[in-house]
């Protein structure tokens, strides 16, 4: 095997591992008893859930993307390596900025079906 297999290896690895962290987190956030919990406590959730949506749409929209197979294993592999913490910080601060409105629609109809 050629390294760049073992690149391909890795960065799928990498991937997956992300990937798992991203779920993990949202699982143990989402699996709290939020029953007691604050207003701004909800909407932060509400937020944290649409962040995790979005990147979850964009790694989506990625892999529909043509890759080129003429570029560096070594360059693409430390792009991937970093993509997923961008990608992270990127959603989380565009949701916190302005959002599509999500977290905020999610966040009315719990206070309204849950009397929160």
């Amino acid at each position: 095997m050629d390294i760049s297999g073992l690149s391909n290896i890795y960065t799928e690895y990498l991937n997956q591992q992300t990937d798992n962290v991203s779920s993990k987190k949202m699982q143990d956030t989402v699996s709290k008893d939020y029953s007691k919990a604050s207003d701004e406590e909800l909407l932060d959730v509400c937020k944290q859930f649409e962040a995790y949506f979005m990147e979850q749409v964009f790694k989506q929209m990625e892999k529909t993307v043509i890759k080129d197979e003429n570029s560096s294993s070594n360059t693409s592999t430390l792009v991937d390596y970093f993509k997923d913490s961008a990608l992270q910080e990127l959603t989380k601060t565009s949701t916190e900025t302005q959002g599509l409105g999500i977290a905020q629609a999610l966040y009315e109809q719990m206070k309204r079906n849950y009397g929160l």
